[in-house]
């Protein structure tokens, strides 16, 4: 006979809708947040395709975080690039 444990405890075989809803939440805060940083620093730079790649395309922060650090090489406040600390030492 047919067993519907979508609506049972724990729900497909342990799955947790809350659990996953933290995930997607937490994913959402971090995507804008990156999201932000990289429309607000290709505006400042008037580099008017990066803005509306920014814009249109979602890449949960990983697309946002690259422009930031190595191609825009501006980076956050108080966190510098890898490629800044070496050239320091020299």
């Amino acid at each position: 006979m047919y067993s519907n444990n979508f609506l049972g405890v724990g729900g497909f075989s342990g799955f947790s809708f809350a659990g996953f809803g933290i995930f997607i939440l937490l994913l959402l805060v971090w995507s804008v947040v990156w999201k932000g940083f990289a429309l607000w620093q290709s505006a400042k730079r008037s580099e008017k395709w990066w803005f509306i790649i920014f814009l249109f395309v979602n890449t949960a922060g990983i697309l946002e975080i690259i422009y930031l650090f190595w191609i825009s090489k501006a980076g956050i406040p108080g966190i510098s690039s890898p490629s800044t600390k070496t050239e320091e030492k020299s």
